[in-house]
């Protein structure tokens, strides 16, 4: 798949994730990764896991918060270890959705959330330079 058609379709998942984070909240792993979100022009609610507390403590607030989350963990091996955590512990009490998780995964050669703002504004250089 050539760049520019990479770059646009994390320019709509992008526009689509902005629009859901409306009304829905954001999970990520830590604070970095909540920049990162906001720099994207995130408006809503972008909840960090790594507070000190532990995974069933964590999804116990969540679930009686929320009825419904985005999951964003980094999809390096680590952050898929604790998405699904986070995933089994909120099973059956709230919706989760991986669906922007995993569209970053298959598209972005970086592995982190973290990094999304610097690989998008790297893409766009190198295509506005061809």
């Amino acid at each position: 798949m050539d760049e520019t058609r990479v770059l646009e379709e994390i320019e709509k998942t992008l526009m689509e994730l902005q629009e859901e984070n409306i009304t829905v909240p954001v999970i990520v792993e830590g604070e970095k990764d909540v920049g990162a979100l906001h720099a994207l022009g995130l408006p809503g609610a972008i909840i960090r896991f790594n507070t000190g507390q532990s995974v069933p403590d964590f999804c116990d607030t969540i679930a009686h918060n929320h009825q419904k989350i985005i999951l964003l963990t980094d999809w390096d091996w680590r952050g898929g270890r604790l998405c699904q955590q986070i995933k089994k512990h909120l099973e059956y009490r709230i919706e989760v959705n991986l669906r922007y998780r995993s569209l970053f995964a298959q598209r972005c050669s970086c592995r982190t959330v973290e990094g999304l703002p610097s690989w998008i504004e790297t893409l766009r250089k190198k295509i506005n330079e061809a």
